[in-house]
């Protein structure tokens, strides 16, 4: 069991400091209100209205302090309170239940890397774009960190600057929405309207003197027939440079080398283009649309392969090309496009939607800067670059969406009847690189592209499937004080059958000021086309004592669909689908119209939980035997894993969003937020080993213990508290923000003595901004402190080259300094 110190929210600080404000919040109430009339009451009226929400009711009049689930709305201009440019770390700094680690050095994870929610994972919640199913990635993350298994979306797609805000939902919404709406669901809303637009400009870097970023950005509307319409456009491009943060090989005979290898930062290149339209085509009728277009270009690095200067060279073939050794560098290209139009309209009360949603992403993957060992040996050259091979995910969608609000005479408010259907193809291909890529021979010589080895013709498909399905939902308040809502979806797909989810919530308001809210829900989330059928070829490190019986070192493992001939001798199945049931509970306190708090606590069990499997060795004299007995020679693999429904695990957590506002009389305002989370999961049960692998040895578990500690459970920090104070006084304006990140352990393979827990750290953001006329200058610092996640132990740092965890909440690059320029109209 992983025990830890502080295993809660800290509770006691959190009510103490918002007692504090409440007390102020009624002194300043009595002392401070503005005279009735005056402009500064309207402000502070309008201040007080509530934002009306459009994720997870369908009722016109939802706002947070009355929505019957916990909904979080993040407003653009705190997605803009610190230095990064990318959405996720944006979001990440803002709701403590979203965790979003740093991925470095790690092929596909440092290119599009994952987040979670609640500590499930990435795939398991879903991404919308004004209400509207977004696509999903191409590269499915295969290595062994946090998110691994996993097709998730892909958030730094979308442009900050054409967001109005952000809606996060953090309750399980299938019935709703369908699947991947584990977790919860995410609602980007994009700027409207013909009139305001800015220009902006931001750069920085970190205080080490690398990882410089720039960007530029613009965002702009104009009118379409008058005032019957409007187009906004947004364009924005950015530069990342890389960091490093690698350590020196400290083993004799290579420390005179100095630092080779890269552990930070991936160096990238993002343009972006986003249209958002509207229409009036007559009064009752109005046209809709969004598009948007993205490129990046990205080049994550590989392990440093030792030349023939040192005491163990990576091959003795190296001398033929790089005698002093080479760095791999991956070199992907990432295309995105995405398409959604429809109509829209009310008739007789009855207000419909239908809509048409194309969405897709493709990825070029190539390898540069190095070799493959098989082509030396058997030809006696190699190129250093290959193309591997080329993925590409895409998704259309049909909706049908109507409602209205009925009026029924034993009930004393109205009823919002929601109903519709969604037709939803799915399509994934993988088309084989160059043949140098993937070649292996028949020598026994490790082949592929050194650092990232193609796709093969054996690797190469083209899949589909559709899914059909209906929606029905029912809301209204049964009294002045009950509301509640209850909805049923059912599911029909092509290749794993029908399902059916529902969800009943409710909310219960004893006073003006105090309610309790509460959900049931049911929920599902269909195998990705690339769980399915999805393979590669990775080069990866295996150190000491390594699942595969081999000495430490650099070998070819194999990721295989679950029908491959090999997968089912080592005992994989056909996939299922992960089912789910939410519970929450909450309670909302508004005490004064300046002291906002809720609390909510909640339990999502998931069953049937799809993970990828151990490496299952495939070097063994045993399994050699076995398989050869099966008709499988000549293994190009030293191991393989596939895909499993691994078993059930367990969410269980508490969230906790205050905040209050201080206007004071002699002008200016201080807006603190408290918000935190504390969640634990656990697998509460494994499928059992096949019998195969039992028969095979101690080495073979299909589940290792980092999986079912760390990866499918344990690997997000337990809790996490963010507390930021603004203050706007005239033309200026001051942020800061501490947040706290709860401890981490990660897990040894196969015993307790090979975790490592790193202790909890906190991170200071500050910045300040100066308004003159229209333009903004901003200076600030994230984790001005330069704080650093404590370091990895010895026996876990590859000699000292990868001195810290990837697993960092927060990473490991230090203080980063940056300046933004906007002008805005």
């Amino acid at each position: 069991m992983n025990k830890r110190s502080s295993r809660s929210i800290p509770t006691s600080l959190a009510v103490a400091v918002l007692l504090a404000l409440g007390g102020n919040a009624a002194a300043q109430d009595a002392t401070t209100a503005p005279p009735a009339g005056s402009p500064q009451e309207g402000a502070a009226k309008a201040k007080r209205l509530d934002a009306v929400v459009v994720t997870g009711t369908r009722a016109g009049n939802r706002t947070v302090s009355s929505s019957l689930t916990p909904i979080d709305v993040i407003s653009d201009d705190m997605l803009k309170q610190t230095g990064t440019i990318d959405l996720s770390q944006a979001l990440a700094r803002a709701i403590p239940s979203l965790n979003f680690p740093f991925a470095s050095a790690s092929d596909t994870f440092a290119f599009q890397r994952p987040f979670q929610l609640r500590g499930l994972s990435p795939d398991q919640v879903l991404v919308l774009v004004n209400g509207k199913r977004w696509h999903s990635g191409a590269l499915l993350l295969s290595l062994g960190q946090i998110g691994q298994g996993s097709q998730g979306i892909d958030l730094n797609t979308i442009p900050m600057s054409a967001i109005d805000h952000i809606e996060v939902l953090r309750d399980g919404a299938s019935a709703q929405y369908g699947s991947d709406a584990l977790s919860g669901v995410i609602n980007i809303i994009l700027k409207k309207g013909a009139q305001g637009g800015d220009v902006q400009f931001s750069g920085g870097q970190y205080s080490a003197g690398d990882g410089r970023q720039w960007q530029g950005s613009a965002n702009f509307g104009v009118p379409l027939g008058g005032d019957r319409g409007w187009l906004r456009l947004t364009a924005e491009k950015s530069n990342q440079s890389p960091s490093n943060r690698a350590g020196v090989d400290r083993r004799p005979g290579f420390t005179q080398l100095g630092q080779k290898f890269h552990f930070g930062a991936v160096s990238f290149q993002n343009q972006n283009l986003l249209l958002n339209t509207q229409y009036d085509v007559t009064p009752g009728v109005q046209f809709y649309a969004f598009g948007h277009y993205g490129r990046r270009v990205g080049e994550p690095r590989g392990f440093f392969r030792y030349g023939i200067d040192t005491p163990s060279p990576n091959n003795p073939l190296i001398g033929q090309v790089y005698p002093d050794g080479f760095l791999p560098k991956e070199h992907g290209v990432s295309i995105d496009r995405s398409l959604v139009a429809g109509l829209r309209g009310t008739a007789n009360g009855w207000h419909w939607d239908v809509s048409a949603n194309y969405g897709g992403n493709r990825v070029f993957y190539s390898t540069l800067n190095t070799t493959n060992y098989a082509l030396l040996n058997d030809f006696g050259s190699s190129p250093t670059g290959f193309h591997d091979g080329t993925l590409t995910a895409t998704q259309q969608t049909l909706d049908v969406d109507i409602s209205k609000e009925l009026h029924v005479g034993w009930l004393p408010n109205p009823v919002t009847l929601s109903f519709g259907a969604q037709w939803l193809r799915q399509a994934y291909k993988v088309e084989a690189g160059e043949l140098g890529s993937y070649y292996v021979g028949t020598s026994g010589v490790r082949g592929g592209a050194q650092g990232f080895a193609g796709w093969g013709p054996q690797d190469a498909m083209s899949v589909a499937r559709h899914d059909l399905a209906e929606y029905v939902q029912l809301e209204t308040n049964l009294t002045d004080r009950l509301s509640t809502s209850v909805a049923a979806r059912h599911e029909d797909y092509s290749d794993f059958g029908t399902t059916t989810s529902g969800a009943l919530s409710a909310r219960f308001d004893f006073s003006d000021t105090f309610a309790l809210r509460g959900s049931v829900s049911t929920g599902f989330r269909a195998p990705t086309l690339g769980q399915q059928h999805y393979s590669e070829t990775t080069s990866a490190y295996s150190g000491p004592g390594n699942s595969l019986g081999l000495p430490p070192g650099i070998y070819l493992r194999g990721l295989v669909p679950v029908d491959n001939p090999m997968a089912v001798l080592l005992g994989s199945e056909p996939l299922k689908p992960e089912k789910s049931r939410n519970y929450t509970l909450g309670a909302v306190w508004n005490p004064t119209d300046a002291l906002n708090l809720s609390l909510d606590v909640y339990q999502i069990t998931v069953s049937d939980r799809i993970a990828l499997s151990s490496t299952l060795s495939t070097s063994t004299p045993a399994v050699k035997d076995y398989l050869a007995a099966h008709g499988v020679a000549n293994l190009q693999y030293s191991g393989i894993a596939y895909f499993t429904n691994a078993g059930d695990v367990r969410s269980q957590g508490v969230d906790w969003v205050s905040s209050y506002r201080s206007d004071f009389a002699g002008g200016g305002t201080l807006t603190s937020t408290l918000s935190a989370t504390y969640n634990k999961n656990k697998v509460t049960g494994v499928r059992p080993n096949p019998a195969v692998l039992d028969s095979l040895g101690a080495l073979f578990q299909r589940l290792n213990r980092s999986a079912t500690k760390g990866l499918l459970a344990d690997s997000a920090p337990r809790s996490k508290v963010i507390l930021t104070e603004t203050y706007t006084a005239g033309r200026w304006a001051f942020t800061g923000s501490a947040t706290r990140y709860g401890r981490i352990t990660e897990y040894g393979s196969t015993s307790y003595l090979d975790d490592q827990v790193y202790p909890h750290k906190w991170l200071v953001d500050l910045a300040v901004s100066y308004n003159l006329d229209d333009w903004t200058f901003t200076l600030g610092g994230d984790n001005v402190f330069n704080t650093y996640p404590a370091r990895t132990r010895e026996d876990s740092d590859n000699d000292g080259v990868f001195p810290y965890s990837s697993s960092s909440p927060f990473g490991f690059q230090g203080a980063f300094v940056y300046g933004k320029v906007m002008y805005h109209w």
